[in-house]
């Protein structure tokens, strides 16, 4: 043998350990295994020595030795009979328990948000489960929630609180993948491997070639309707032979992609809201008696006129920019907030949904005229700013939070209580991902308190009826129907609802709402008394839990017929607030007014720069306009407030000295403002001046 015989080329070296090449380097940059520089060579090589000891380890990371067998099947867990459990995580175990006792095939399970999921996956694998299990999140803040109900040192120990496990002198133990401070004998010696899907796969795909594909015997995908993505694909291509259990509230996807697994269980959301899992919710559509446009017609559309014309997306997108139906959602749900703290004395808080960055702050200030504060919080703010949103929510010092497109999965803050919808929804998905943020409960497992009570406000004009209504019929009807509200075309969306983030976008709409007589409101409960497959869930529910006797049957040895019990249910619905205008006070309106010019004005500039092809950090526009000193969008937001001075006929510096009608009135001319500067600067920088 030469001197140099025994280094290896990375090809060679996987070959002689039976691994892919990526998989030697991968656990190389983890410490596992060192490479070398071959003398006189600047290509990377193994030794061989160090190979071996890199294929016992690897072996060892494969599978447990036969004499240390899974703590999920030498545990005495207390599962099914555990009357800490909840119905969903008992019943969800039992149905995953004989599901793959005769098949290895996936299987979903379908849990209202609130119901416990955490706990359920806390409880999966015991009896079902011969190895490893990995946990898969789709979010950093799910990730760290599991893997702290997971961890025998911690005080949220789910199975110390609810008494699944007697003891822990064997585990179950959990590692959780981060950036720096995972590695693979963490993952090697642990139970239970918790990760989100972006680190273990990724454009550097660290994680996952590490593991051999025998490494889990059993995958929990969290949210399990993100699972038809192909990041959550290739995880389970390279574990073909795991047990594979997904987790959702929502079983379906708008781009109609199917997912991984049958469902072999389902907890309804009516249940869960008649167990108080979760708050019972109604929603409230205000509903226009009269309303005019700003065409200048002068016609008067009735109630019935606005809801056909909301099938049109030029309405929806109407009433969506228009600020007076703005103003009646934000009244209307500060009444039914207000109405709540009230009967309790806690501080409920609303959640609203907007279509954009510009749209938020319009809602925003809207709110804070009629005496709300408010905060927007989206993606396209720095993570401070979201801290610090987030910290004002928890903190009670905000009435409302404004998004747009964020606090989804995992977002847990019970005491939001009402959900204003200042946007259109046309995929049943979304719609019940928004609302799912004001069903968390404040009083655990008590249905009828008031605390529990969720509240949905929207617009008729806005056409998110329908999205209620199949809604309801997807969680009471037969499950087969489910298939039928996944068609959506997801491109159009945004096109309906204005919904572009941080894209700036006009406002000059050719026709908004600008008046309307609001007279009344479409009110309706989820736990409907009038809808026989309500009664019927109540009457099915155990009277009281663990001792088999239904409700119908309780009621019948009473004597209480049918139709008495209805009554009974129409009595216990709670009391909706009367519509009434908030006042707002001059000051306040000058002040929002003001604030409210000065954003979109950024906004309006950042579309100059877009609608002109020039860059935020470029000099086009500023040389073009005489400031060679500034960047593009330094330059834009001068040249906009500068028109909006001319528009309003004041000279710098003197904007707190404008009247509320002038900054409405500018703010009405902004578009227009934008589109004479475009025209104006345009042929110079395109060089046709």
């Amino acid at each position: 043998m030469g001197p140099f015989d025994d280094y290896l080329s990375v090809g060679k070296a996987a070959e002689y350990v039976g691994v892919a090449p990526e998989t030697l380097r991968r656990w190389d940059r983890s410490g596992k295994l060192v490479a070398t520089r071959r003398p006189g060579s600047n290509h990377r090589y193994y030794v061989r020595a160090d190979l071996e000891a890199f294929r016992l380890d690897y072996a060892r990371a494969a599978s447990r030795p036969e004499t240390q067998p899974s703590v999920f099947v030498t545990a005495t867990a207390d599962v099914e009979h555990n009357d800490r459990l909840r119905e969903p995580q008992k019943e969800g175990h039992r149905a995953a328990r004989d599901h793959f006792a005769g098949s290895n095939e996936a299987a979903m399970l379908v849990i209202p948000v609130g119901c416990g999921k955490t706990g359920l996956i806390s409880v999966l694998p015991f009896g079902i489960s011969e190895g490893r299990v990995l946990v898969i999140a789709p979010n950093l803040t799910i990730r760290d929630g599991i893997a702290e109900a997971l961890d025998i040192a911690d005080t949220n120990c789910f199975w110390a609180k609810t008494r699944v496990l007697s003891h822990f002198q064997q585990g179950p133990h959990v590692a959780k993948l981060d950036g720096r401070d995972a590695n693979i004998h963490d993952c090697t010696d642990s139970d239970f491997v918790v990760t989100n899907i972006q680190q273990l796969v990724s454009s550097a795909d660290r994680w996952l070639p590490q593991f051999p594909p025998d490494f889990f015997d059993m995958i929990v995908i969290d949210e399990g309707h993100h699972s038809a993505a192909e990041s959550w694909r290739k995880v389970l291509r390279h574990f073909p032979d795991a047990k594979v259990v997904s987790l959702t509230a929502t079983p379906f996807r708008t781009d109609q992609k199917e997912l991984p697994g049958e469902v072999i269980y389902r907890y309804s959301f009516a249940q869960a809201m008649m167990r108080g899992y979760i708050k019972q919710i109604h929603t409230r559509s205000a509903a226009p008696s009269e309303l005019y446009f700003s065409d200048g017609d002068g016609r008067r559309y009735t109630r019935d006129q606005v809801l056909r014309l909301s099938e049109e997306a030029w309405f929806r997108r109407s009433v969506t920019l228009s600020e007076v139906c703005n103003r009646h959602i934000a009244e209307a749900s500060i009444r039914q907030c207000d109405q709540m703290r009230q009967r309790t004395r806690t501080y409920h808080q609303i959640i609203a949904s907007a279509c954009s960055i510009d749209h938020a702050r319009q809602v925003r200030s809207v709110y804070e005229e009629c005496g709300y504060s408010a905060a927007v919080i989206s993606s396209d703010l720095d993570p401070d700013q979201q801290a610090r949103a987030l910290r004002r929510l928890r903190d009670n010092q905000i009435d409302c939070i404004v998004q747009v497109e964020m606090l989804g999965e995992g977002f847990d803050h019970p005491t939001l209580s009402v959900a204003a919808i200042f946007r259109p929804y046309r995929s049943l998905a979304p719609y019940i991902q928004f609302v799912g943020r004001i069903m968390r409960v404040v009083q655990q497992n008590k249905p009828d308190h008031p605390d529990n009570q969720g509240v949905i406000v929207s617009h008729v004009g806005l056409n998110n009826e329908p999205q209620w209504a199949d809604f309801r019929e997807l969680d009471l009807a037969d499950q087969d129907l489910a298939r039928q509200w996944t068609a959506g075309d997801p491109a159009g969306e945004d096109d309906d609802n204005g919904n572009q983030g941080g894209t700036p976008r006009r406002f000059d709409q050719p026709t908004l709402v600008r008046d309307e007589i609001i007279s009344g409101f479409l009110d309706h409960a989820f736990l409907d008394p009038e809808d026989d497959r309500v009664l019927d869930e109540y009457l099915d529910h155990e009277a009281v839990p663990g001792t088999g006797m239904t409700l119908r049957t309780l009621l019948e040895n009473l004597g209480v017929d049918r139709e008495a019990f209805r009554e009974q249910l129409r009595q216990a619905q709670p009391p909706l607030p009367d519509y009434e205008s908030i006042p707002v006070s001059p000051q306040r309106r000058r002040q929002q007014a003001r604030r409210r010019l000065a954003e979109r004005s950024r906004s309006v500039a950042a579309r100059i720069l877009m609608d002109l092809g020039v860059g935020r950090n470029g000099r086009e526009l500023s040389r073009a306009a005489g400031r060679g000193h500034q960047s593009n969008l330094q330059a834009a937001i001068s040249l906009v407030n500068q028109r909006v001075n001319e528009y309003i006929g004041i000279d710098a510096g003197m904007r707190s000295e404008i009247s509320a009608d002038q900054a409405v009135d500018a703010y009405d001319q902004l578009d227009n403002l934008g589109d004479e500067l475009v025209s104006t600067y345009r042929p110079a920088i395109n060089g046709t001046s």
